[in-house]
């Protein structure tokens, strides 16, 4: 059977001469590169592997030059880029562990295993390095959701989420989600997880010690998710429909085997090296051990565990089969290895073993049927550098007035509109399905601005948070990608938590088009500009390219993923008011901002302008302001202004509060639908009790940041006055049944 599926299989020659490599996202002058490298054509099997080794998804090739513009090393940052996942250290011999990853592409095809195993790869990134994952967060993006197959990916992507992470039994504890017009037919899944570790537990994917054998381990390989790297790495059409074979096929409860089991092999001291079988599979993760050693690889396909009958060392390769590692330890710690999976009934079977001469070798049926050099495949692939021009749209909205709209004089009716767009109304359709307390570490659960993770055995504490807002990067990429991480950085302090790091996801449309690698180039100098300002390196992160529907490109979505440390339980604040007669502060200013705003887009139909403006000197100063004051006791409650600006920030601070009403006063040169709706940054809501409300106020100012009293926190109604004018009194109630009904209803 074997003989007869690889017969069928392209000779070197053809390959050549039919251009099949095409086929596999290769380049002429790619090809031209490999045939130097090996000194010969390459079979179908090592085209294959190049193929998916020289992807955007695994190379990062059009998008390398930018990332290196990050800042990536602090005191904190044990471990940054290159690794499964970063790691910061967070004192006393403990450290963090994150990343985020895309499942874009599968989950626009098979949304439930698409979400499913994006989870399931994020989860193996963070055990592999040693780490017990404590929490599982997501970034999703979805068309409106006024058709039914927006609702089906919607509704099955938030399934596989629930599913894989609820079996696994780690906590899904918080995320994001947007709907817009550019994201249909190409929805965004962003996966990212969570980890404690302690120091001496830290592990790296290296293949080390010739001669040291290769352990597999974990489910049979099948010819599920065959070139689901290269699919990542090129745009959807009408025929990725037929490609559902690039999509893995998630098992939750072999995960939970394999996790534990790895966990155990890690804590016996034996491992030398340890990786993931992610994105490429076998390939990508010996490849890269070998790399990362300096050492080569030999594979030994005959033992590679099979599902299916008959796979092609091509098959093999390439499979993206779930659940599975790769390992090395010394021949002395064989035996030992072997029991510990044997005892939680997890397949370990040796199918290599370390060599010296620098070349992945792949064997089977006692024939060489690959022999590619390592530095090849893992660092020579051709990096570039692609043209960027400015587009047309970014030139036009320079010079579009976002005050010519007639001015809204229904404020309360425009609070309901904004508060029932899907993007600003309540998640809890989405986050009910989780099982967020599970493992009983949850302390904020998801719907306040972080979500925050006790560290047991200590005081300390985990916020975390995914952010982006696509709109803001469209209008200008470049503050947009500063306001990306400034938001994050804003949503940890006001958990009560000192900013530590980031990792990103670059979801964007193609590279291939001048426009859009100026969006990705601009966004990556903001963010990098914001990181370095407000302290919190890059620690790691994914890169998703070629996101485009049939009306073009995606908006340009550069996820943020960001961990802060709450120093001491006592410090944990949430959004919601805590008590009759607390007085409401606004922090920061606010300008005639409405440019991207979510005001723009409910009420008035259009997304055009510039986005708000953004100095990181006084977004620094606000965020060091605040965490001190949450830190010496003066705040009992904290928001940060985001979607929907002052309004919305109110009326959730309401519904948070258990129905806790406002009386809000606001003295302002401002239209009144501008004060309330306009998304101006660097700004936070705080809540003081009356005996400490001076003490917090005269803190605030000696720091010059812009405060303001603007309220009480009262009744049972959100009462707006501006200008001592009545502009907006409306139930706390009513506003809740309408944001917590708009996604319900539209899933009807």
């Amino acid at each position: 059977m074997t003989q007869q599926l690889s017969a069928k299989e392209p000779t070197a020659e053809q390959i050549a001469e039919q251009q099949i490599y095409k086929q596999m996202g290769v380049s002429d002058s790619e090809y031209e590169l490999i045939c130097g490298f090996l000194g010969r054509k390459p079979n179908y099997t090592e085209i294959g592997v190049f193929s998916v080794m020289w992807s955007e998804h695994c190379a990062y090739k059009n998008s390398k030059p930018l990332l290196r513009r990050f800042p990536v090393t602090g005191p904190r940052v044990l471990m940054g880029p290159g690794e499964g996942a970063g790691i910061v250290d967070i004192g006393d011999n403990q450290a963090v562990v994150f990343k985020i990853e895309s499942h874009n592409h599968p989950s626009a095809v098979e949304p439930y295993q698409g979400a499913a195993t994006g989870v399931g790869g994020i989860i193996r990134d963070i055990f592999s390095m040693g780490a017990r994952p404590v929490a599982v967060l997501n970034s999703l993006r979805f068309g409106k959701l006024e058709s039914d197959r927006v609702k089906y990916l919607f509704e099955h992507v938030v399934s596989g989420i629930a599913g894989y992470g609820n079996c696994i039994g780690i906590p899904t504890v918080g995320g994001e989600v947007m709907f817009d017009d550019s994201y249909d037919g190409n929805p965004l899944v962003n996966a990212m997880c969570v980890g404690l570790i302690d120091h001496d537990k830290i592990q790296r994917g290296v293949a080390k010690g010739v001669g040291n054998p290769v352990f597999y381990v974990g489910p049979p390989t099948g010819r599920d998710g065959i070139h689901g790297a290269t699919f990542a790495s090129e745009e959807l059409t009408e025929e990725s429909e037929a490609k559902r074979t690039a999509v893995q096929v998630g098992d939750p409860f072999m995960e939970k085997l394999v996790m534990e089991s790895c966990l155990e092999l890690i804590d016996s001291g034996i491992v030398l090296g340890i990786q993931d079988m992610g994105a490429a599979g076998l390939t990508c993760s010996s490849a890269e051990m070998a790399s990362k050693a300096g050492n080569g690889l030999e594979l030994y396909l005959d033992q590679v565990p099979q599902r299916e009958e008959g796979m092609t060392p091509y098959e093999m390769m390439l499979s993206e089969s779930q659940e599975r590692m790769l390992f090395v330890v010394e021949p002395k710690d064989e035996a030992q290895a072997m029991e510990i999976f044997e005892r939680w009934g997890v397949i370990c079977a040796k199918v290599g073993k370390v060599t010296d001469d620098g070349r992945l070798k792949l064997f089977h049926h006692g024939e060489v049927v690959g022999d590619m050099p390592v530095t090849a495949l893992v660092d020579e692939c051709p990096i570039y550098n692609k043209p960027s021009a400015v587009p047309a749209y970014y030139e036009e909205n320079a010079n579009v007035d976002t005050l010519r709209y007639p001015e809204v004089t229904d404020l309360g009716g425009a609070l309901e509109t904004v508060l029932a767009s899907p993007t600003v109304a309540s998640k809890a359709w989405i986050y009910e399905q989780y099982d967020y307390m599970v493992r009983t570490s949850t302390a904020v659960r998801p719907g306040s601005d972080a979500a925050v993770v006790t560290i047991r055995g200590t005081r300390k504490g985990l916020a975390m948070t995914t952010d982006c807002n696509g709109r803001f990067v469209y209008l200008d990429p470049e503050v947009g990608g500063r306001i990306a991480v400034s938001e994050a950085a804003r949503n940890i302090v006001c958990s009560g938590a000192e900013p530590l790091a980031i990792t990103d996801n670059l979801n964007f449309g193609s590279p291939e088009k001048p426009d859009i690698f100026w969006q990705m180039e601009k966004a990556v100098d903001g963010m990098a500009e914001a990181c370095r300002v407000l302290d919190a390196p890059v620690i790691g992160g994914n890169v998703s390219l070629y996101n485009e529907n049939a009306k073009g490109a995606i908006y340009p979505t550069p996820v943020v993923g960001m961990v802060g440390l709450v120093h001491d339980v006592d410090h944990i604040t949430t959004q919601g008011f805590k008590q009759e007669g607390d007085v409401i502060f606004l922090l920061g200013e606010t300008k005639a901002e409405l440019g991207g705003s979510e005001f723009q887009s409910a009420v008035h139909g259009v997304t055009e302008g510039r986005p708000p403006e953004l100095d990181l000197n006084v977004e620094r100063r606000l965020l060091d302001t605040v965490l001190a004051a949450i830190q010496l006791g003066l705040v009992q409650s904290a928001h940060d202004l985001s979607e929907g600006g002052l309004a919305v920030a109110l009326a959730e601070s309401c519904i948070s509060g258990g129905g806790l009403g406002a009386k809000v006063n606001l003295d302002t040169n401002l239209r009144p639908d501008v004060a309330l709706f306009s998304e101006s940054q660097s700004r936070i809501l705080l809540t003081a009790a009356p005996e400490k409300a001076a003490e917090l106020e005269k803190f605030i100012s000696e720091r010059s940041v812009p405060v303001a009293v603007i309220g009480r926190v009262e009744g049972t109604s959100l009462v707006i006055d501006i200008n001592r004018a009545s502009a907006l009194n409306k139930p706390v109630e009513g506003l809740k049944q309408v944001w917590e009904e708009a996604i319900p209803c539209l899933m009807k």
